[in-house]
């Protein structure tokens, strides 16, 4: 097994990706087999924080757009965000290793607020990291929210986990003239308007000077290929 490129990161996974051949909710089979991948990239003796999105459960975007304000939209995103972070862990758990959820949002009951102090302690006893509830601010994503814990953590990348291998030039499942990208610098990002991750987050990335690794989690084994310097992606950086 080599070496691993990077030994603390956050891992960013998005809510839908986790409702599988649904369109709503949690797919264990697919649930499980993001934990078993989080698991296999720990054991590399890579230190994993992972923020996943809402969208499966709730999108606070989409019910604003129905007449609900967009700071009780986003709240309600945020929420969901925690549902999925505690499935993961329970997922995680299973297979006997240690995870913790943490909050952005004061819920004791649930879980535990995040701090930078328990994230680091967490992170140095082994335990796989989850952070749930956003950045706590509407009109934020969870994209913005995985560089933003990146930096705060001091992790050395953010690892994009999408249902494509990379950044296209457009959208390669409706147009097959899509290039692909192996590397490009943030701003050539934001520029290009590409829409794999929201602007705010390539601009924090760019400010804090943290790469990011656009790569497809439908392979098994993906996150462990991506931290060996393996795998199929795009790189994001510079």
């Amino acid at each position: 097994m080599s070496q691993p490129v990077y030994h603390r990161v956050v891992v960013k996974i998005s809510g839908e990706y986790l409702a599988g051949d649904q369109s709503f909710g949690i797919h264990q089979p697919t649930i499980d087999r993001v934990a078993s991948d989080l698991i296999e990239a720990q054991h590399r003796g890579v230190e994993v924080a992972v923020v996943v999105g809402g969208g499966n459960i709730f999108r606070g975007v989409e019910v604003s757009s129905r007449g609900v304000s967009r700071p009780t939209g986003d709240t309600m995103g945020m929420l969901a965000t925690v549902m999925n972070c505690l499935a993961l862990e329970a997922a995680i758990e299973r297979r006997g290793v240690s995870a913790r959820t943490l909050s952005s949002m004061v819920m004791p009951q649930v879980c535990e607020l995040f701090t930078r102090a328990t994230a680091h302690r967490y992170l140095s006893e082994r335990r796989i990291v989850l952070l749930a509830g956003g950045t706590g601010n509407p009109y934020f994503t969870t994209d913005t929210t995985a560089v933003l814990r990146a930096a705060e953590i001091g992790a050395q990348a953010v690892l994009k986990a999408t249902n494509v291998d990379g950044v296209y030039s457009a959208d390669p499942k409706k147009d097959p003239t899509a290039r692909r990208f192996d590397r490009l610098t943030h701003s050539q990002a934001l520029e290009g308007g590409y829409k794999v991750m929201d602007a705010t987050a390539f601009a924090l990335a760019r400010d804090t000077s943290l790469p990011i690794i656009v790569f497809s989690i439908a392979e098994p084994g993906s996150v462990g290929a991506i931290l060996s310097g393996g795998g199929r992606g795009t790189i994001v950086a510079g």
